[in-house]
This record gives C-alpha cells, sequence and structure tokens, in this order.
C-alpha cells in the first residue's frame, strides 16, 4: 500500500507544511469536527434503535463525551446544513436553501419570482448556490487565531472560488466539490486531485488515511493547534460499499426489519471504521487529550431511494426522512468531546442545532464574536458543562417541496421545549398561511395535530417563528397571483407543465395553453420496459407535430435524443388522434409530450398508454 501524498497534494495547491512559528494559541485546544452525510438519528447503535447496524466506534466517540439526544440539524438537507454548520448563521438568513454547490449555475442571493404558472399555488424560490467568501466561517476566525486549517471529505458548498481553499481552510484533500464521491465510494475514482493508493481503496478508508499521516505531520513539525474538518462522504449516495462488507450484512439481514439494506449497512461501518481511524491516530500521538471532537450529520436519514430491494434506511420511530421537515428528516446523530471539560458518558436533552456549534466553539476557546458578526445558534457551553441554556425556541427552515414519500409543502418549523410547530407557506385558504401544532413528547411520530387544542401555544409559537423570519429576512415563496385552484388536480393526476406550457382541466379536456413554440409538459406515470404505444386524441387550434421523449430507470441524462419519436404533422382545428410506439430498454419512469407547433390552445380529451393492445392506463379527465 501506498501512504497518502498529502504533502504532494498541499505542495500543489501552494500550500506551506514546513514547521511554524510557536504562537499564544499553542496553548489551545485542538478540534476535529466531523460531519456525517445522511446518517439519520437511527442509523447507529447510539440510542438503541438497531442492532442491524454496527457503530462500536461512535459509541465509543460518545463514552469519551457527551451523547446529544436532541440534536437538530437547520435543514432536511446536506448544502444548508453545511452552510449553517460553517457560518452560524442560519439557511433562512443566507438564502443556502437547497443541496445546489454542484450546480452550474452561480447564485449569491436567493430571490421568489412574483408570479408563476397557473397550476403552482406558488412562485418559484431560487435560492442561493454557492457559499459567499464574505462569510467569517470558522475556520476563517480560527485560522487568524493562529490555527492550522485542514478541510477532508466532502464539501458541496462550491468549487473555486468558493472552495474551502477560499474559505479558511490551508488544505483541502480532495478538493472535490460534488455531492457525493466522484463515481464511487470504492476505487476506480473519478476524483480529479487524488488517485487511489491501491486496488479497491474505499474513499472513507482514504479520509482516514490522510488524517493520520496529517496527524502524523503536524506533530512533528507544528506548535499550533490544528482545526481539521472532517466532512464524510458516507453514507449519501451513489450506494456502494466494500462488498466484503456487504456479504457480513446480506447475514444479518431480517425481512421485518426496516433497516434491512445490507449495503448501506456496510457503508455505516466504514464511516464508523474511519471515525476509529481517527481516534486510534490521537491516542497514538497523545493528541486527544487536548482534542475538542464535535459529531453531527447534516440531515436525517435517506428512504426514498432504492437499494438491495429496499430503501436504504428507515427513520422509525420518527416520521418522514431526507428532503422533509419531519423529525426524520431533521434529527440526527450527535457527540461533543472535550476531555477534563465535559463529562465522559453524560448525556443532555438539551435542543442543539447546528448553528450553535460555531459560537459555542469560540466560547470554549474563550473568544469572542467578531464585530458586527451575526449568529442565529448560541453557545451551547452550559450545556457540555452539565447544565442547562434555558428555554429557547431552534427552527429549522425549508421553503421547497421534493418529490419524497411523506413529502411536506414549503415550510418552517419551531421547537420550543416538547412542542413544534409547522407553518405551511399559503397553504391554506385563499393563500394563507396553514399551522400544525405537534407535542413531540408524547407523539414522536408526529402523527396527531393537535393544533386546535393549544390555540394560545399556536398564536405564541407562530409570533416567535415570523420573528425570526423577519429578523433573518427569510426569502419565503409567495402565493402566486396567477394561481387557478382547479389546475391544483392536474398535478394529481401526474402531469407537470414544462417550458412554455401551462396546464389546466376545463370540460373533461386537459387544457394545454402554448405560450410560444415547443410547449411540452412531463407525464409521470412507471411502465416495465419493452414495447408501449401512447395514443393521444386531442384538437388544436394550430398545425404541429407531437414529440414523444421518455426517462429510463438508470439512464442519464433524462431524456436522450435517441429515445424519442415523432408523429407526422397534425391539422389545425379538428380532431387528432396520434398513435406513437416506443421500445424501453429499462423501467420507464415519465413521459415528455412536446407540441411542435406556434402559440395556441390544445384541449386534449384522452391519453391512453398501451402494451400489445392491453391498456396499461388512461387518463380521460372527466371529473
Amino acid at each position: 500500500m501506498n501512504p497518502p501524498k498529502f504533502i504532494i497534494f498541499a505542495i500543489a495547491f501552494g500550500i506551506a507544511v514546513t514547521p511554524t512559528e510557536p504562537s499564544s494559541a499553542s496553548d489551545r485546544p485542538n478540534i476535529l469536527f466531523i460531519l456525517a452525510d445522511d446518517l439519520g438519528w437511527a442509523d447507529t447503535t447510539l440510542y438503541g434503535h438497531t442492532d442491524f447496524y454496527e457503530t462500536p466506534q461512535l459509541k465509543r466517540l460518545a463514552g469519551r463525551g457527551m451523547l446529544l439526544t436532541r440534536h437538530y440539524t437547520s435543514s432536511p438537507l446536506c448544502s444548508p446544513t453545511r452552510s449553517a454548520v460553517i457560518t452560524g448563521q442560519h439557511p433562512a438568513r443566507t438564502g443556502f436553501t437547497t443541496p445546489g454547490g454542484h450546480t452550474p449555475k452561480v447564485v449569491l442571493q436567493a430571490v421568489a419570482a412574483k408570479t408563476g404558472k397557473a397550476d403552482q399555488k406558488l412562485t418559484f424560490l431560487q435560492p442561493v448556490t454557492r457559499l459567499d467568501t464574505q462569510y467569517e466561517t470558522i475556520a476563517r476566525r480560527l485560522k487568524s487565531e493562529g490555527y492550522r486549517t485542514a478541510h477532508f471529505g466532502k464539501w458541496h458548498l462550491g468549487s473555486e472560488p468558493y472552495s474551502p481553499l477560499e474559505h479558511g481552510f490551508d488544505l483541502d484533500i480532495p478538493h472535490h466539490p460534488g455531492p457525493g464521491p466522484a463515481g464511487s465510494y470504492v476505487a476506480p475514482w473519478k476524483f480529479k486531485h487524488i488517485k487511489e493508493a491501491y486496488s479497491g481503496e474505499h474513499i472513507e478508508d482514504r479520509m482516514g488515511d490522510e488524517i493520520a499521516a496529517y496527524l502524523e505531520e503536524h506533530q512533528k513539525s507544528s506548535d499550533k493547534p490544528f482545526f481539521i474538518n472532517y466532512w464524510q462522504f458516507s453514507v449519501h449516495g451513489p450506494f456502494n460499499a466494500k462488498e466484503s462488507y456487504v456479504e457480513e450484512f446480506r447475514s444479518k439481514v431480517d425481512p421485518d426489519n426496516p433497516q434491512r439494506s445490507p449495503t448501506y449497512a456496510a457503508m455505516v461501518k466504514s464511516l464508523d471504521d474511519n471515525i476509529g481511524k481517527v481516534l486510534d491516530t490521537l491516542d497514538r500521538l497523545d493528541l486527544a487529550k487536548n482534542t475538542i471532537i464535535i459529531f453531527s450529520s447534516d440531515n436525517g436519514g435517506n428512504m426514498y431511494n432504492e437499494i438491495d430491494g429496499t430503501f436504504p434506511t428507515s427513520n422509525t420511530p420518527l416520521r418522514g426522512g431526507k428532503g422533509a421537515n419531519w423529525d426524520g428528516g431533521v434529527r440526527v446523530p450527535g457527540i461533543a468531546v472535550w476531555p477534563g471539560k465535559i463529562e465522559a458518558g453524560s448525556t443532555s436533552d438539551e435542543l442543539v442545532t447546528s448553528t450553535d456549534f460555531y459560537p459555542t466553539l469560540l466560547d470554549m476557546l474563550n473568544l469572542k464574536p467578531s464585530l458586527g458578526q451575526t449568529f442565529d445558534g448560541e453557545s451551547v457551553l452550559p450545556v457540555f458543562d452539565g447544565g442547562s441554556i434555558g428555554d429557547r425556541p431552534i427552527y429549522t427552515f425549508f421553503p421547497h417541496s421534493t418529490k419524497v414519500p411523506d413529502t411536506l409543502p414549503p415550510s418552517a418549523a419551531i421547537y420550543d421545549g416538547h412542542w413544534k410547530l409547522f407553518r405551511f407557506f399559503h397553504d391554506g385558504p385563499n393563500g394563507i398561511h396553514r399551522h400544525e401544532l405537534y407535542d413531540l413528547a408524547n407523539d414522536i411520530g408526529e402523527t396527531s395535530n393537535v393544533a386546535s387544542a393549544h390555540p394560545e401555544r399556536v398564536n405564541q409559537m407562530i409570533a416567535s417563528l415570523e420573528a425570526f423570519l423577519e429578523d433573518t429576512q427569510a426569502i419565503t415563496p409567495r402565493y402566486n397571483p396567477l394561481y387557478q385552484p382547479s389546475n391544483s388536480k392536474v398535478r394529481e393526476l401526474g402531469f407537470f407543465s414544462g417550458k412554455n406550457a401551462s396546464l389546466s382541466l376545463k370540460d373533461d379536456r386537459l387544457i394545454v395553453e402554448a405560450l410560444d413554440t415547443h410547449v411540452n409538459f412531463e407525464l409521470k406515470s412507471v411502465q416495465k420496459a419493452g414495447d408501449l404505444t401512447l395514443t393521444l386524441t386531442f384538437h388544436s387550434n394550430t398545425t404541429g407535430r407531437v414529440d414523444l421523449r421518455w426517462s429510463e430507470e438508470g439512464i442519464k441524462p433524462t431524456y436522450f435524443r435517441d429515445r424519442l419519436v415523432r408523429s407526422k404533422n397534425y391539422p389545425a382545428n379538428k380532431n387528432n388522434t396520434i398513435s406513437l410506439p416506443i421500445s424501453a430498454g429499462a423501467t420507464v419512469n415519465s413521459f415528455r409530450i412536446d407540441f411542435m407547433q406556434p402559440a395556441g390552445t390544445i384541449e386534449i380529451e384522452e391519453i391512453l398508454l398501451q402494451r400489445d393492445g392491453v391498456t396499461q392506463q388512461r387518463w380521460d379527465f372527466v371529473d
């Protein structure tokens, strides 16, 4: 096995690794911040939920400090929470509300559109896609206080000029901007800046080796304290793992257990292994006794992708998961270790959230926020000392809606004690906000909305939530003034308007308003591979043709040019019936229907999907 090459990597980026002069910071503790990706509250053995996953190293870590039993992220998705951790500011304030750090479009200011399509209740909200370098990140602050700073693993807050190297880190390995590991967890990879040291190397093993090598070098050459940001790739997709581990967990699968993916369990094991590797290195170098360690996850467990014939994991007894503001999407494992300061083996049920860590670390180091610096969290050092910070609300914010199971409308939530209040933006009658209240002490699964029984509490929590949204100047979706409530039925039927199209239902017809040339809409329909025929019966007031595209499972991009069939031209102002045969090589997820015609109105009477003359699905739009 070849040794890690972090020094060569550092030189390539012009990073000094020579011995440094002692500084006044030399007596301060080292800091290791470990952030897992998509690791749910029920995905470890820390809380007694599971015996399927194996996390002895996390239990070892918890035994050295405090286990946080009510730890919440600021968002149910990764990049927003990461931005909250590193800035101490809530996604509601930064506008970084979706995981768009790898997308091509650079957006530094969130904005909500003023209007939208008639079938959409809320206007489109464009979130931030890069973490602006104007923020004084925890890395930049600690560096200014004499710390050496290094980032290992996932970033997902933007590539250059928004990478870790522009946000205060001296070193960034593997210097990758994507949402997950490049290509695979197990080599061969597709990372641009590192190559596998041996055949079949696991990226988490590599990160553990790189951190161990960094600690070895640091021990020999520097009197400064270190801040290591170890943001693990695990257990985000793609879902693959060491085959030996997968085989090990196959023998443990219980078909009645909702946690039964051997691949996912193997991924959790690799995550845990390398926490152990880093702990071993800290112990061997006699660094552990002067190192603060924080462990967290960026959001709840993934319960909607498919692996091994099941979902990756289950967040039971919590409701929902990654991508939704239910507790399954935002309640995560949490551990804090500070030898000699935080009682070993202790627990706390105080509310702790992502924005608390930055101000808490400053408090641990007897440092003050910079002049004019804004934090949306607060120091929870009294909690780590075994006490309390008293009653204070915390917030989650996700002004979007996903297509995950148990999805929610765009929402924010406030936690106050054991109470949780949702605001669903403009989801009530005539566009007013809708609210739901849950008593988590007696209803951990969020099954019973008790808002009507506690009107005073609801009003109190609404006032606190509104003050938070106002203080953070949160950009929220607007109620669409062009929305036609009857059009919501269109989406229930599986139709989604696309380019230059507006969809509605009228007189037992699907009305497609072609606002310009090349109008399209998407039809969700899952069908087995093979030969299918889609037949449209419609009337248009202009002439044109129909293009039919379709998406197949596991093939990207979603729509290939060669997955296309075209009709002959149809006449204007006549009833038309057009049949389009396709041959699908894999399971079909959806169809895209393009009317290649000038602006006009298309009235669709029926859409029929058949296989060998047998109807598989029929839409006739009759109420």
